[in-house]
């Protein structure tokens, strides 16, 4: 009853909680490093439409941990306006949501110590490239063989160029996939990249051209049967030697995250797609919500290992309230069984010790594997459900 009424309540808006997540997340990237990946997923298809989520979060580029939501909208995608697409003006596209993205990296990471924004091939915008907020980079896999300013085109320039060096690296298995080690050839360019003479409306108001950086990073020789490893990215920063280039391709790697996230929110977790709920401003409040808490779930899977040289402790007021921290105590003392590895390892207040009570909660014996998004899940619910007697009790010693 009580979900409903907040799904109903004109007062709560799909705007205001992503403000509110936002507003945590900034707190946490002041100083900070910040990577700010954006992708897109379907929420609800019909034919060659539907209902899409536009998300991104903030990582800490140096240890890796979801530091929030960053932004979020949902989009309602028509079918047949393919053709029609190039007529429009930019703020009729959907194409708007990258730029629009990168502007809310911009004001949640005005504190951090750098921002750094990745996007996959659909983020491939001249637009965005000319657009980028200041102080911001971009970082993007390319989808268009582009001109250049001297006339001549992208790839082939890149092909044409020798190669920095190599290296090798390790590609885990994956559905279709035998893992394998791969040998990687590494090039890299400065790049003027042209305005496009023809398209969306406004564009000729735009630079004639955008300097990027072109990282090319290609297998060498794969196996037979198996296609080559190829990444052509796009970075706003310049790239002077192999160990910069390489750097750029790590930090794409790191997109995983978001794709993490979407897993959580339906496969893997919340099934946002099965959802039974016929009106639209009820549905997305509750896809918000369930993103919200889907950050949270893999802000604890990534603090479960607790401390190393590599992962510093984070504080549990990245995914809780200062307030949980008494009930997480109180919780942890008793799901702690008789061996050593029944208790809890990690100093009280750190985000690992919320997360190995989240795991007991979820099912975790604490012998077997680690606990995944699933495992996760079920003991952030279960916490929220223990929350609720909590505060009740305390309420009721009030009276």
């Amino acid at each position: 009853m009580r979900l409903t009424r907040l799904l109903r309540n004109p007062a709560v808006t799909v705007e205001e909680m992503a403000a509110t997540a936002q507003e945590r997340t900034a707190e946490r990237c002041i100083g900070r490093p910040v990577l700010a990946i954006q992708d897109t997923t379907s929420i609800k298809s019909s034919g060659g439409g539907g209902l899409m989520l536009h998300a991104m979060i903030a990582v800490d580029a140096e240890d890796g941990a979801i530091l929030g939501l960053a932004h979020a909208q949902f989009m309602s995608r028509d079918k047949g306006l393919r053709g029609e697409r190039k007529s429009r003006p930019l703020a009729a596209k959907e194409s708007r949501r990258w730029l629009e993205g990168g502007e809310d990296a911009a004001r949640i990471g005005a504190l951090a110590r750098s921002v750094t924004v990745i996007a996959d091939r659909e983020g491939d915008i001249f637009e965005a490239f000319a657009r980028r907020p200041k102080d911001i980079e971009l970082l993007v896999r390319a989808a268009q063989d582009r001109s250049l300013g001297d006339g001549g085109r992208l790839f082939a320039t890149v092909d044409a160029l020798p190669e920095a060096g190599r290296t090798l690296l390790d590609l885990p298995a994956k559905p279709g996939r035998k893992a394998r080690q791969a040998r990687l050839a590494v090039r890299f360019m400065a790049a003027q990249l042209a305005r496009p003479k023809a398209g969306t409306p406004g564009l000729e108001a735009l630079p004639a051209s955008v300097g990027m950086t072109l990282v090319d990073i290609r297998e060498v020789d794969p196996p037979a049967g198996e296609p080559a490893v190829h990444w052509r990215l796009l970075i706003s920063r310049a790239v002077r030697d192999i160990t910069e280039a390489l750097a750029v391709a790590e930090l794409y790697r790191r997109r995983w995250a978001i794709e993490q996230l979407f897993r959580t929110l339906k496969t893997q977790g919340y099934d946002i797609e099965g959802l039974r709920i016929a009106e639209d401003v009820p549905r997305l409040k509750l896809v918000m919500a369930a993103l919200v808490a889907a950050v949270s779930v893999q802000q604890l899977v990534h603090a479960r290992d607790g401390a190393s040289p590599q992962t510093p402790l984070r504080p549990l007021t990245d995914a809780f309230q200062p307030e949980d921290q008494p009930l997480l105590e109180a919780l942890s003392a008793k799901l702690e069984g008789k061996t050593q590895r029944q208790k809890n390892p990690h100093p009280k207040g750190s985000l690992a010790f919320a997360a190995w009570v989240c795991a007991r909660l979820g099912g975790w014996t604490g012998y077997y594997g680690k606990p995944g998004p699933m495992v996760m899940l079920q003991g952030w619910l279960s916490f929220y459900d223990a929350k609720q007697g909590w505060d009740a009790l305390a309420q009721a010693k009030d009276v």
